[in-house]
């Protein structure tokens, strides 16, 4: 997976200054354990990280060619003029590489980047068009002195940038910009109303001055300045296929993809959390890996100490995960693993520091921990992960698609669930409220994610707004999981990917009509018909339940005597955002349905203090 940075700077002689280069790349070790790199010119230093996943013994990196001769040179020593650095995978990359040695380009090794390179070479910045995959890189032309910074068209890879006077810097994380002299952790208004307000904004990052290069675009940067072009976007067209049709279609381009990111060097597994989404790409991993006469599939799931004997439905949750799981992993014969955890780790204070390290930002709490763990764990014997993540928002598999109050709420329907994880106007001290103004923020994000949204000529009704919900939860609510998923996983150096997240199969659902995702009358219709073949009826069946929390009450006690404690220390960060009065109420009679506000809170107060947070307002 690895990770990335580099900088641009037209008025240094960045020779000087591979120290720094190298303080920021090591920022990322964690992201890329397997080894190191840098390329420095006069004008530009990339800095890599590595996971080796393809090509274990030949893939190292930054990789550089001769333009002259399209040979491979040695980039470490600041050799070739045309050069990247590279994170994510390319699983059409067995495809491009057959295409380009028919045309007579010299191939040194099986690596998807050179791959990749090699097509920048003979194609330009458009050759990402012909990219299937997750990916996000940076590529230096030495010769027209021009960096093009690149990444996927769902936005699964993240790519930061960092505009300086003359030149920039750029990473696959904040933290390696921030390790840069040139860049400071300064959160303004704008940036603490992202922090607190749920919504992704693309293009746009939290800390002052630094954006993030958005889903399906190109950022390029020469002596001119810097320019954004979109190379992919969703578009809408005009649905033919019968029912029948639809599902035939989903399930070639679901097998398909399953099978294209089987692709590795290294061992492979499947997270399992005995739903819909992850039982159907486990099912369709297990069944690629015994065409192929491999296998079985390893399987992990994650539960809590108790968690299936005291388990309490609530409106999220109807039933527990473990039953379906081991339904599931029976039905498929694959290799289960359960990975247990308890309030001792979740609240050990090590994992949580290694939490916050890997967001560079305020996260999810709990959620975020457990999620963390279950990474570590299955980094123990893998080193890549199949994740079903991103087929509610494909498929519309959300409470929310379905509730007529959530869809006509006239703002993004997801918000409606969060009254009680938002930091608000309730929890906010009233100045710090009344700048931000977070109800107006949300409003004005919402207003514009609907002007972008493609419309399709002649749709009107329910119809229309459905396509606006779709394109609300892709642009606006799945970047936020994705970047949860892959910080987790970085963090301990696994690769995660999203075969739901196939722009191919994004672009097809997203046009096919409402009426047709609820054939059935209930949520992941086509989903469930292309796949319901692979699983045990009772899966198929079962109703959508999210990503597991603990409902160990011991968990609420404990982080909120701890965020009380802050409450009460006049010199904890929190004293410059919130209402004491306000907060001590709710910690008053702490419930489940405030947990998540209170784990936010103290991970705010523990990111402003590691990081030494400027808040400019």
């Amino acid at each position: 997976m690895c990770g990335l940075c580099g900088w641009v700077s037209f008025e240094d002689d960045l020779r000087r200054r591979r120290d720094e280069v190298l303080t920021m790349t090591s920022t990322m070790a964690c992201r890329g354990p397997d080894d190191e790199g840098l390329y420095v010119r006069e004008h530009v230093a990339l800095g890599h990280r590595r996971l080796a996943v393809i090509d274990v013994e030949n893939g190292d990196q930054p990789m550089a060619l001769d333009q002259a001769t399209g040979h491979r040179t040695d980039a470490r020593a600041g050799e070739g003029d045309l050069a990247i650095v590279y994170s994510g995978e390319t699983y059409n990359f067995r495809e491009l590489r057959e295409e380009l040695q028919a045309a007579g380009a010299d191939l040194a090794t099986r690596s998807d980047t050179e791959a990749v390179l090699h097509k920048h070479l003979r194609q330009g910045v458009g050759a990402v068009e012909d990219l299937n995959g997750m990916f996000a890189y940076a590529l230096w032309d030495e010769r027209n002195q021009r960096l093009h910074l690149v990444r996927d068209r769902l936005g699964i890879k993240p790519l930061y940038y960092y505009p300086t006077p003359d030149g920039v810097l750029f990473g696959s994380e904040p933290k390696a910009i921030l390790a840069n002299s040139r860049a400071k952790a300064v959160i303004d208004e704008d940036g603490l109303r992202q922090v607190l307000g749920f919504v992704a904004v693309p293009g746009e990052a939290p800390y002052a001055g630094m954006h993030e290069v958005r889903p399906g675009h190109v950022v390029t940067v020469d002596r001119s300045g810097i320019r954004d072009t979109t190379y992919w976007e969703l578009e809408s067209t005009t649905h033919t296929d019968r029912q029948e049709e639809t599902v035939d279609t989903v399930r070639e381009l679901l097998l398909d993809t399953a099978s294209r990111q089987l692709i590795s060097d290294v061992p492979l597994c499947s997270l399992l959390s005995g739903g819909l989404d992850s039982s159907a790409l486990s099912a369709m991993a297990a069944r690629g890996l015994a065409e192929r006469g491999e296998g079985p599939l390893r399987t992990f799931s994650v539960d809590f100490e108790g968690y299936d004997e005291n388990f309490e439905a609530d409106d999220m949750r109807a039933t527990p995960d473990g039953p379906y799981v081991t339904a599931v992993a029976e039905h498929i014969a694959s290799d289960h693993q359960r990975i247990l955890l308890n309030n001792d780790s979740l609240l050990d204070p090590g994992f949580r520091a290694a939490v916050l390290r890997s967001r560079d930002l305020p996260g999810m709490g709990e959620m975020d921990t457990s999620l963390y763990l279950l990474f570590k764990a299955v980094r123990e014997q893998s080193t890549v992960a199949l994740s079903g993540e991103s087929a509610d928002e494909v498929f519309g598999g959300y409470k929310d698609f379905h509730d007529p109050e959530a869809v006509n709420a006239g703002t993004f329907p997801w918000m409606r669930g969060m009254a009680k994880g938002r930091l608000g106007s309730t929890i906010l001290s009233d100045r710090v409220a009344e700048r931000l103004d977070l109800d107006g923020y949300v409003a004005a994000q919402y207003d514009a994610t609907m002007a972008e949204v493609p419309r399709l000529e002649g749709e009107t009704g329910h119809e229309a707004r459905m396509r606006e919900v779709c394109y609300s939860y892709l642009t606006r609510f799945l970047p936020n999981l994705l970047d949860r998923k892959d910080r987790m996983s970085m963090a301990v150096g696994l690769e995660v990917r999203v075969p739901f997240c196939d722009h191919r199969l994004v672009q097809y659902v997203f046009n096919t009509p409402w009426s047709l995702k609820t054939f059935d009358g209930r949520e992941k219709s086509l989903l469930r018909a292309a796949t319901a073949d692979l699983l045990p009826e009772s899966v198929v069946q079962r109703v959508k339940s999210p990503y597991p929390a603990t409902q160990d009450p011991g968990y609420l006690k404990s982080i909120s005597e701890d965020l009380l404690s802050r409450v009460e220390d006049d010199s904890s960060p929190l004293s410059a955002i919130s209402d004491r009065r306000q907060l001590l109420a709710v910690l008053d009679k702490p419930d489940h349905g405030t947990q998540m506000l209170v784990d936010r809170m103290l991970n705010i107060d523990d990111w402003m203090r590691e990081y030494d947070v400027d808040l400019q307002m």
